[in-house]
Formats: structure tokens, sequence, C-alpha cells
């Protein structure tokens, strides 16, 4: 049976984000954006926790109205930590404008991705700005079966939870002293009021026990499983570059 021991897991989080700022980035702050889910608030708390709250920066990039933005709000000010909200809207909608004008269509995952694209070049334009290091704050369960935006939140500078599944996540949150607002908040996609889950076709215990213990009883959700992450695959690996070496 796998066991997952959450409070040596945080601590040997907060460690590495001590020393991986020691290297690459002393003196420097970790700049997250903070959607009010439970990714973005247990990276946020464990920056605090290995930089203390006056060196972690966090970034509010609602798309026009964001209904939960309260949550987010909330955390910022149950973590002490200094905070921006940067609204995309306009370049949202200026970015659409333009490829509308330009192509038949503008639709579909192409348009689902834009947002996300954005909201990681504000983030760097924050981090350069105030002398920071992106969070990435992607967790595996979502890398595994392709739920994240390519340059987009898989973006980032350092990764303190791309290894952790969504319930340890949510374990080492608890750990961290996070109210259960902020762990268990389900999330959802912001553009049709669907969940996550809803979107994957299945739950996150489903595929955190595949992904861990190899375990998925139900045939049909095993093979999408599969299925995704070998779409995906091309995500999670380095850009294949064209090796030359000079002829002597």
């Amino acid at each position: 049976m796998y066991k997952f021991d959450a409070g040596k897991v945080k601590n040997d989080v907060v460690k590495w984000i001590r020393d991986w700022f020691e290297v690459n980035g002393k003196g420097c702050k970790a700049v997250i954006g903070i959607s009010g889910g439970k990714d973005s608030s247990v990276v946020a708390a464990l920056c605090v926790e290995a930089l203390g709250k006056e060196n972690v920066f966090g970034v509010l990039m609602p798309n026009g109205e964001q209904f939960d933005i309260d949550v987010s709000l909330k955390l910022v000010e149950h973590l002490g930590i200094e905070h921006v909200v940067i609204n995309i809207k306009d370049a949202y909608e200026g970015m659409v404008g333009q490829l509308v004008k330009n192509f038949d269509s503008f639709e579909g995952q192409a348009k689902v991705n834009l947002p996300p694209r954005l909201r990681m070049a504000a983030l760097y334009a924050v981090s350069q700005t105030v002398n920071g290091r992106v969070a990435n704050t992607c967790n595996l369960s979502e890398d595994w079966v392709g739920y994240s935006t390519r340059y987009g939140d898989m973006a980032g500078d350092f990764s303190p939870l791309s290894h952790l599944t969504v319930q340890e996540v949510k374990a080492v949150g608890r750990e961290c002293g996070l109210p259960s607002m902020f762990v268990d908040k389900v999330p959802i996609d912001g553009l049709c009021g669907y969940t996550d889950e809803d979107n994957l076709g299945f739950t996150y215990a489903v595929l955190d026990r595949y992904i861990r213990e190899g375990i998925c009883e139900d045939e049909e959700t095993k093979a999408k499983i599969d299925r995704k992450h070998e779409m995906n695959l091309f995500k999670l690996q380095p850009m294949p570059a064209f090796e030359y070496e000079p002829e002597e």
C-alpha cells in the first residue's frame, strides 16, 4: 500500500525552495499567479515558509470579472503577502479581435489557451519589475493527462508541486496550515462553469491512484487516462533540438 508522509514532504519542499533560491535567485522574490485554487495557494504557503512573506509576491489576473476572486484576495490576506491585480481583459479582447480579423474563426482550444498564456506574460513582466522568480504551480496529476497549457501555466522558473498528485498537494496544504477553503476548493475552468473533473471525465482520486499504484478498476477510464497521457507526453519533454556537430 502506497503511503505519503505529508509532513516530511512539506519540509523537504520548503528546503528545496530555499536551496533553489540560494543558488538561482538570492535576494529575489517568489512571484506567484494567485488563482484561489489549491495549487497556487499551496505554492504560496510553501514559499512564505521557505523565504518569508516579505519575499513572496502574489499576482491576481482576472479576465474581466472573476466570480471567485474574493478567495484569491483572502489567500493573500491570510498569508500576509504583497500583491497586485493585473486584469488581462483588454489584452485578451485585443488579441482575440486581431485573430478574428485575420482568420475565419478563432474558437476551441486555441481560444481556451490564450488567457493562460497572457497570464504568464503578465507574470514575467511583474517578476522582472520586482526582481523575482516565477513559480510554476502545476501538479503531477494535471500534467500527466495534459490538463495544462504549454507556455501558459506550465511555464515558470521553479516548480514545487510538479511531482506531487492532487491528493498529495492537498495533504501538503493541510500541513502548511491552510484553511479548507483554499485546499479543498473545487477547481472550475472559469469558462463554461464545468469542474476540472467534468472536463477530464474522471476524478482526481481515480487518476492519482492509477499514477501511484497502477490501479484503475474501470477499463474505459484506464484507457482514457492512458490515451491522454500518451497524447500529451510531448508537453513534458524538453523541446527537441537539431544537434549539429561541425566537421573538423
